[in-house]
């Protein structure tokens, strides 16, 4: 077997590997789930034109049989991501998302014919104290009234579900599957094949000719596929536009932040502030290309240590024991449920060939929360661990306290709490290693690379996303050259400082979340709202996380906004991100300090 040779799902030690045997315990539990779901679709059929006899009942219907089909997606997808190149576990997540569809389909006249209730009903089901578990969706759906459809046209909308998320689905199995990537040199010399999981500890190799052909080997290996994945990643913008212009929004992006009840000032407001910073992160830029001792800082240098001769090498086992001490802030019961979930089968923890790319947590209403990872031997991966398991715990949180209909959190609020774990890992490590200055300037360095990467890389992320949206919304070709000499000048003017490479122009081929429309500028927001919460935990203790638990309780009972609030943050302002890049500059001037 070559050296570095990943192994097959089966050959992997289990202890390691999450328990999807909670959701189902056997296949036939999850045939028979299937059938019920099938029979609850025809049953909900039945509802077209009566909704009006027995809303409460119909409402009620609905979403008992979105419980089941919840539990069935995130059994088959999860099944798949194990290895995503195994047919049964492909035909198997197709079927659910046809059945998704149908489902879809089916009740898609509900939102109209609630809507067609005279107003005094709808309010009089929303002041009904044994109809509360369902007061949210009703007004969601009575603010959604100028965007919902008559009933024929949202039937013929959700039939189209399958057609639209084609650009996902097939960008998704390109990216996982068969994206031929070529050989690169290792670590010990050796060579072996570049894969989305060795790309990160290439990258980072103090090394300068393996990071500089591992980044080649990797933009190159998009760039040889720029056609067909401009056509893909063009696909989805014209359908997320499309599906903005039938629901009567005035843009693509209004479309994605109105539902949440997100004003797009807050989108305004991030890229205005990060704008703003961008002479810090050019200095920040100067460091680094000092520390490193190069005549020329090329985006291949941006993500090795800048610290020579100290790193942070951790089993997994270790990193979770680090997580548990940087999180002991959120108190005992917090901790005990992380430690239920490392030996309860809640993590998969190593890659595997064909297991899909990057970490998430996901899971499904009446299950504990999973966390896929791909964990790397370092502090990174102590970091993606600290992240992931703030996911898992508000899911856990937000599924105590609330009912099935008003549990499932917003996407603004998604990545404050991964995030807030990570701010506090990363506080707590600093303020353990403050008497080493070598540790204080690695551990610095750590933290620039985290609001580098989650403040600055996601909101030029966003930026891009905005001007591709707005170039097809103005009668603009969505070509690779269009889309890659937008993306080149965004990386120019947020590394102005760098060399900017050419092959960058084609990174934007290899981010699955732009098939998430209007999703990553919720990482860099995200970011800003989790460091003002971890400072407000350590300096307040109890009192803080309190009211931090409380948002993590909160769920979709509330608002996004509002949700943020418990925790003592208002995102409707621009504090909170032009607070949290003050801490950038801060930690920048810090760190000219500790390497001079």
């Amino acid at each position: 077997m070559m050296a570095h040779e990943l192994k097959a799902r089966g050959e992997m030690d289990p202890r390691w590997q999450w328990k999807l045997e909670h959701i189902f315990e056997t296949e036939e539990a999850f045939e028979a789930t299937m059938e019920e779901a099938k029979k609850d679709i025809e049953e909900m059929k039945k509802w077209q034109g009566r909704v009006h006899e027995d809303p409460r009942r119909a409402i009620r219907d609905s979403f008992n049989g979105s419980l089941k089909i919840e539990r069935l997606m995130a059994y088959a997808s999860m099944h798949k991501d194990e290895d995503s190149g195994d047919p049964v576990r492909q035909a198997r997540a197709a079927k659910v998302q046809t059945l998704i569809v149908a489902a879809s389909s089916a009740s898609a006249f509900l939102d109209p014919e609630l809507l067609a209730l005279p107003d005094e009903k709808l309010q009089e089901m929303i002041n009904d104290p044994d109809f509360s578990d369902y007061s949210e969706m009703l007004r969601g759906l009575i603010r959604q009234k100028p965007h919902t459809l008559p009933a024929e046209q949202e039937a013929l909308l959700a039939a189209a579900g399958d057609v639209m998320r084609a650009p996902n689905e097939i960008f998704g199995m390109f990216n996982n599957v068969d994206v031929p990537f070529p050989e690169v040199t290792m670590e010990d010399g050796t060579k072996a094949k570049l894969t989305h999981g060795n790309y990160g500890p290439l990258i980072r190799s103090k090394n300068r000719e393996i990071r500089k052909e591992a980044f080649e080997a990797m933009m190159g290996a998009y760039k040889n596929f720029s056609s067909t994945l401009t056509a893909m990643y063009a696909g989805s913008v014209k359908g997320d536009c499309f599906r903005a212009k039938v629901r009567h929004y005035d843009s693509a992006r209004q479309a994605s932040l109105y539902p949440h009840e997100i004003p797009e000032t807050v989108y305004d407001n991030l890229l205005a502030e990060v704008d703003a910073a961008l002479p810090a992160l050019n200095e920040y830029m100067e460091i680094r290309k000092a520390q490193l001792g190069v005549d020329e800082l090329h985006l291949y240098d941006l993500y090795v240590p800048m610290i020579n001769d100290y790193d942070m090498k951790m089993s997994f086992p270790e990193a979770f024991d680090l997580v548990c001490e940087g999180l002991k802030p959120l108190g005992e019961e917090y901790i005990a449920k992380l430690k239920e979930g490392y030996e309860g089968g809640w993590i998969d923890v190593y890659e595997n060939k064909s297991k899909r790319s990057g970490a998430y947590s996901w899971g499904c209403y009446g299950v504990h929360p999973y966390v896929l990872l791909n964990h790397t031997d370092d502090l990174g991966g102590a970091m993606t661990l600290a992240h992931e398991l703030g996911h898992a715990m508000h899911s856990y949180h937000s599924d105590k306290a609330q009912c099935y209909a008003k549990a499932g959190y917003s996407l603004f609020v998604a990545e404050v709490a991964s995030t807030c774990n990570e701010v506090l890992l990363m506080r707590h490590l600093m303020e353990k290693h403050k008497d080493d200055k070598k540790a204080a300037a690695f551990l610095c360095n750590q933290l620039l690379e985290e609001f580098r990467t989650t403040v600055f890389r996601q909101t030029m992320f966003a930026a891009f996303e905005k001007e591709a949206h707005e170039m097809h919304e103005k009668g603009e070709a969505l070509t690779a050259q269009s889309l890659s000499q937008v993306y080149y000048a965004l990386n120019e003017k947020y590394y102005g400082g760098c060399v900017v490479d050419q092959l960058i122009d084609c990174e934007w081929m290899r981010i699955p979340h732009f098939y998430r429309n209007f999703y990553v500028y919720q990482y860099a927001t995200g970011f800003s709202a989790a460091v003002a919460i971890a400072n407000r935990i350590l300096k307040e203790g109890e009192n803080a996380v309190k009211d931090y638990k409380k948002f993590l309780s909160a769920g979709g009972s509330v608002p996004p906004i509002e949700a943020l609030r418990y925790a003592g943050v208002d995102m409707e302002k621009p504090d909170a991100v032009r607070d949290a890049l003050q801490v950038f500059a801060d930690t920048v001037k810090q760190m000219k300090e500790l390497v001079k």
